[in-house]
């Protein structure tokens, strides 16, 4: 998988934020946790989903029962950094719960149908990530 993600990161980096193939259309960042063991940066991409001033990133790891290393290593640290675009800002990342994360969830499956089949796969909940611009950034 990182060979393939890092593909797409170059490609990000590349072509200010856009990307081809199956992700052409897919509104993207990368966001770049530290390494929970490590202490190394370690960047994704990341389908996202802009709502209320907040981008929020989806846990979905393709619908595997455990959930991707990056959100692990937020979970571990939470300061973030997100590429957005050719933009590029600090962030906390919170992940979400209840009516919230429910409804952000189901904006990303009604804005992209193919998200609705990664519960199907897990009996995981997938977790949503809020990710809020730090104000100095």
């Amino acid at each position: 998988m990182a060979g393939f993600n890092d593909t797409i990161i170059e490609e990000f980096r590349a072509n200010e934020g856009r990307v081809g193939g199956p992700f052409e259309h897919m509104p993207m960042v990368l966001l770049t946790t530290t390494g929970a063991r490590s202490g190394q940066p370690r960047t994704s991409p990341l389908a996202y989903l802009a709502d209320g001033g907040r981008l929020h990133v989806f846990a979905t790891a393709g619908g595997s029962d455990e959930h991707p290393q990056w959100y692990r290593n937020l979970l571990a640290d939470p300061k973030v950094t997100v590429e957005l675009g050719t933009e590029r800002f600090t962030a906390t990342a919170t992940p979400l719960s209840g009516a919230d994360r429910d409804r952000i969830w189901d904006a990303q499956v009604a804005a992209v149908p193919a998200f609705g089949d990664y519960p199907k796969k897990t009996s995981r909940v997938i977790p949503v990530v809020a990710l809020e611009r730090d104000p100095a950034s």
